[in-house]
């Protein structure tokens, strides 16, 4: 009789047995899982703004600006928490460029004193209000008109478009610092919100360009489209789904410009065509500092060293920023 035939289960034994049970094993764990995330265990996803945000707190640079930035806003807002000299008292007989104690802890004598035996470390620590102050109000303004308006350029398009663009052209066109230069020099009191005024006249234009290629991108996405074809009006659809998807870039741009706008205030503080006694800016000691670089440089090296530590500051802010909302750089 020809013999029976023999099962592959027979003819493995132990081992098929051993791939069924972890068959089993594997099919309880994935039934185990999909509980799990019906369960709602499941991660929910999150928004742009999420997502940079869990980014920049795994970011070093940006927890450094961070942290110099809070430091120089108490600085800017409660100065006298700082120092308890005063700014302005000069004293030519005892102070006159008198080198720094640099073990006098937070004393007046801590920078040494200028020229007219003023303290430098009280002009450090009081320069910063108006540097902030300058570089906040400028950034500002220009967010908001040329944010404004290049949103109303990349929305609406056409004659609109066109109009706007050409406007922006013609600023653009225009020297920055020399055209803010001509501005000032036309005023003969140069107050904070004078110099606020004149650079932001002619810095709005960066702003503009880029809020509208932003709003050109962000106004053909699908969601705008349905909104669109819900009904939505003109304000609600530009402040409610446009810009609100549109604003990363400017916020970037902005952030880094506010370095450059107080880089500015005090270019033009140094030239003497920026702020004025009786106010403290870093761009005045700065200028006043130069005159005794050669035996006396502590008067030029702290001012200078302030002013770069704050632009510093915001720079590193402003590509921490970037890098978070760009999905590309990560």
């Amino acid at each position: 009789m020809p013999d029976a035939p023999v099962s592959k289960t027979a003819v493995d034994g132990p081992t098929a047995t051993a791939r069924t049970e972890d068959g089993a094993d594997a099919a309880a764990a994935g039934v185990s899982a999909t509980k799990a995330k019906v369960g709602g265990e499941r991660e929910k996803p999150r928004s742009l703004w999420g997502d940079a945000w869990f980014e920049l707190r795994h970011r070093p640079m940006f927890w450094i600006s961070a942290t110099l930035l809070v430091l120089l806003i108490l600085i800017a807002t409660f100065p006298g928490l700082f120092t308890s000299a005063d700014p302005r008292d000069g004293d030519l007989t005892n102070h006159f460029l008198s080198k720094p104690e640099l073990g006098h802890f937070f004393k007046a004598d801590w920078f040494g004193y200028d020229g007219q035996g003023r303290s430098i470390y009280a002009r450090v620590v009081y320069g910063t209000r108006a540097s902030i102050l300058v570089g906040v109000g400028v950034t500002t303004a220009v967010t908001l008109v040329g944010g404004l308006l290049g949103m109303l350029a990349g929305y609406f398009g056409g004659w609109i478009d066109s109009v706007i663009s050409r406007i922006t052209d013609i600023f653009f066109g225009l020297p920055f610092l020399l055209g803010t230069m001509v501005i000032l020099n036309a005023f003969t009191e140069r107050k904070v919100y004078v110099v606020i005024a004149s650079l932001a006249f002619l810095g709005w234009t960066s702003i503009a360009r880029v809020t509208r290629s932003s709003v050109i991108s962000a106004k053909q996405a699908d969601y705008v489209t349905a909104a669109r074809a819900l009904g939505a009006g003109t304000t609600r659809m530009l402040f409610r789904h446009v810009m609100p998807n549109a604003i990363a870039p400017t916020i970037v741009v902005a952030t880094i410009a506010l370095g450059g706008y107080i880089s500015a205030e005090a270019t033009l503080s140094f030239l003497g065509l920026g702020l004025a006694d009786p106010t403290i800016s870093w761009g005045i000691d700065i200028s006043e500092g130069s005159k005794a670089i050669r035996d006396n440089p502590h008067a030029l090296f702290f001012p200078a060293g302030m002013l770069s530590i704050t632009v510093f500051a915001f720079i590193m802010l402003g590509d921490a920023v970037r890098d978070a909302l760009d999905p590309k750089l990560r």
